[in-house]
């Protein structure tokens, strides 16, 4: 019996965290990497930002229904490859 490449059944609801420098770009940046990639993502209800202690990065956790492995390897190799990035769980 093949082992299958993920653990998750598709489709499904999946949470993407993304940390980055605090600055005006970064949200925005992020929400159009992700919106291009996802159709059912909805900036306004699924996104939750929140700041460091210190003011210096942001956390965004972005929900989306993931609809194949594919997809969500092609969302972090994006999110992954933009210069404001620094984490993505």
């Amino acid at each position: 019996m093949a082992k299958p490449d993920t653990l998750l059944s598709f489709p499904c609801p999946y949470t993407i965290k993304i940390m980055g420098i605090n600055n005006e770009q970064f949200v925005a940046e992020v929400v159009a990497i992700i919106a291009s990639l996802s159709n059912s993502f909805n900036p306004e209800t699924d996104v939750v930002v929140k700041p460091s202690n210190k003011g210096n990065y942001l956390s965004i956790s972005a929900a989306i229904e993931a609809h194949s492995q594919e997809q969500l390897d092609q969302i972090y190799q994006a999110l992954n490859n933009h210069q404001l990035v620094k984490v993505t769980l």
